[in-house]
């Protein structure tokens, strides 16, 4: 128990850093949705649905096989090779990317600026580099690190995102003869959210000067085979995944039944805006994976390593519901971060979304059976079947029912991967989940959910709704409490 007690405390680190990482995404969120207009955010999304396919691409499983071959090899040498590797794959990529800008900012829909398409290149090149120093932080136990870090690097992307956004088109109309006015492109909006990102991103390498400078050029090519050979799978896996979480975006403004590309582009912006308040879910996925990564190899050697994956999987399952209710039960008060009231005609994809999420937050869980078992290439073929089903499903009912299509296909292709995931693994590497009793929270989380709907279909009482909700959250929290409270005591007390 005390095993899990230390995940929980490096995940607190990891979340703090994840959560200061969503919550610029949530502070953007009204800030841009009132200076973008609904098309304007919709392209933005694009260009950023964008970009994570790139990163897996330059990252190749790297980050993965660092994690699973430092645990066994010299530590030094395993960082030296995949640094290595990760450079000259993004120079590759990134020269790729310039020479090919024209074709790839007609996918994108964004002909009118292909320069984007390079600021695109600089985002990724830069993220690439301090990809591998991270993860050594991580392996090496060091979450105030990399927390401080990402926070700082967090902190400069607001200022810049505020400068170019608002603070220089206002210092210009104020001082029309200074030298920025030449410089200054009004109808640039997208291009000075990456330029922010570019800025991030030098900050953040200069931070990680330490561990860079620990970089040599030492490269063991026969150590960097075993690393492909167990990472290769793992593009597979993260381009699928890319396909699952993003590409509905850039479907979406393919084929929306918008009648337009520009109202296409404002499709995606409303379904992009709303998908934002999934973001309670999408913190604690992202914090849990920072920590368990790590966490689950090194607990692979220990004689009660599948009670303790079970262990955490049923608090991880508990923390999902409570962050489903958290934002459902009170979504006429999260709805406000959207500026843009033309944009809440969403709203309703936001428990689709929310549920969708929890599914892939138990996926990360279970997926520690094939990266154990080095079967990563189940991993893959798990992920492209999600991966189809993404596509499949949008291709076919996105003309049709738009944004709504998105939402419930990114919910059937987490949940089948789920179950998928879940059979295939207990037949590899049994762990004991207590599995109906996490089915029973979930569904009693989703009776909830239906007694509050109903309640707000009948009253109109805002302040007596918000109180009932309350307390139905509070009921649920007792009585999970109430369940787990050996469970519970165990996890306090014991170090």
């Amino acid at each position: 128990m005390s095993s899990i007690k230390k995940l929980v405390s490096q995940t607190a680190w990891y979340g703090l850093s994840s959560i200061a990482a969503r919550f610029i995404s949530y502070l953007l969120v009204p800030y841009l949705t009132y200076k973008f207009t609904e098309s304007a955010y919709g392209e933005m999304s694009m260009v950023y649905s964008f970009i994570p396919f790139l990163n897996v691409i330059v990252s190749h499983g790297m980050e993965t096989a660092y994690f699973r071959f430092g645990t066994k090899e010299n530590e030094l040498k395993i960082y030296h090779t995949s640094s290595f590797s990760m450079l000259m794959v993004t120079a590759l990529v990134i020269m790729a990317l310039i020479h090919w800008s024209a074709p790839v900012a007609q996918i994108l829909q964004i002909t009118v600026h292909p320069e984007y398409i390079t600021l695109i290149a600089w985002v990724v090149a830069l993220d690439a580099i301090t990809t591998i120093p991270f993860s050594r932080l991580r392996l090496q136990e060091r979450p105030k690190k990399f927390a401080f870090i990402k926070i700082g690097g967090i902190v400069v992307n607001i200022l810049a995102t505020y400068f170019f956004i608002s603070f220089l088109p206002q210092y210009i109309q104020a001082h029309p003869t200074h030298f920025l006015n030449s410089i200054y492109k009004p109808d640039w909006p997208v291009g000075y959210i990456l330029m922010a990102g570019i800025i991030q991103n030098v900050f953040v390498l200069l931070l990680l000067k330490k561990e860079m400078g620990a970089l040599r050029f030492s490269f063991d090519f026969d150590l960097w085979k075993q690393m492909m050979l167990y990472a290769l799978p793992l593009i597979l896996v993260g381009l699928g995944g890319m396909i699952n979480e993003t590409l509905d975006r850039i479907m979406l403004g393919w084929w929306a039944p918008g009648g337009s590309p520009e109202a296409n582009k404002a499709i995606v912006g409303i379904y992009s805006a709303c998908y934002k308040l999934a973001i309670l879910i999408t913190i604690s996925v992202q914090a849990f994976r920072m920590g368990a990564e790590p966490f689950f190899f090194k607990q692979a050697e220990s004689d009660n390593a599948q009670k303790t994956y079970a262990r955490v999987m049923k608090f991880f399952v508990i923390t999902l519901c409570i962050m489903f209710l958290m934002v459902v039960l009170y979504l006429d008060i999260w709805k406000e971060f959207i500026r843009n009231p033309a944009m809440h005609v969403g709203l309703k994809v936001v428990p689709i979304l929310l549920m969708a999420n929890i599914f892939l937050g138990i996926y990360y869980n279970l997926s520690i059976w094939y990266k154990l078992s080095n079967k990563t290439m189940a991993g893959a073929w798990i992920t492209l079947l999600g991966a189809l089903l993404t596509i499949v499903i949008n291709y076919l009912a996105i003309p049709y029912y738009g944004y709504m299509a998105s939402a419930w296909a990114t919910f059937f292709c987490y949940g089948a991967m789920m179950v998928v995931s879940y059979k295939w693994g207990q037949k590899v590497y049994p762990v004991p989940y207590a599995t109906k009793k996490l089915i029973a929270y979930f569904i009693i989380a989703l009776i909830v959910y239906g007694i509050n709907t109903l309640i707000n279909l009948v009253s109109q009482n805002q302040p007596f709704n918000y109180l009932f909700a309350t307390i139905l959250l509070f009921a649920f929290i007792a009585f999970v409490a109430r369940i787990e409270k050996k469970e519970i005591k165990l996890l306090l007390n014991k170090s």
